[in-house]
């Protein structure tokens, strides 16, 4: 197929080398309607209760245990010293038959080796405590 520009019409038969955008525009519109009008619809199908978002600052009662692990692995039960997990087994066997049965809450030192947090871990669980916590620092407020 050959063409014939003549220098005369040099401007009405020049070949358009731009891609007609238009039709592309308006499917695109069409789409956009017909999402906008069944997305309300698919939405309302299932109905969901999302969780809110509650940081409540622990009120810690007389009744509860608090076991302190410091970095060494040397465990403090109320202040006193242990001298092993046996020894802590008998005061958790105690307060196991508490009714109600008191929380245990473990603060762990940051340093402290995962070994002896779950010896503590450990013996709580043998001794019939149903509640364990981990007391933790809140981050600050900056980050």
């Amino acid at each position: 197929m050959a063409m014939n520009v003549d220098p005369d019409n040099a401007d009405e038969d020049a070949v358009m080398s731009e891609i007609n955008t238009t039709p592309l525009v308006d499917i695109m519109l069409v789409l956009l309607i017909i999402f906008l009008i069944t997305s309300p619809v698919v939405l309302k199908l299932q109905k969901i209760n999302l969780p809110s978002e509650a940081n409540q600052a622990l009120k810690t009662k007389p009744e509860d245990v608090n076991i302190v692990v410091n970095k060494n692995g040397e465990m403090y039960w109320n202040q006193t010293r242990l001298k092993d997990t046996n020894a802590l087994f008998k005061f958790l066997k105690v307060e196991a038959v508490k009714v109600p049965q008191p929380e245990v809450h473990v603060r762990g030192d940051q340093d402290v080796r995962y070994e002896f947090i779950g010896k503590v871990i450990n013996t709580t669980q043998r001794a019939g405590i149903q509640k364990v916590g981990f007391i933790t620092e809140p981050p600050d407020k900056g980050s």
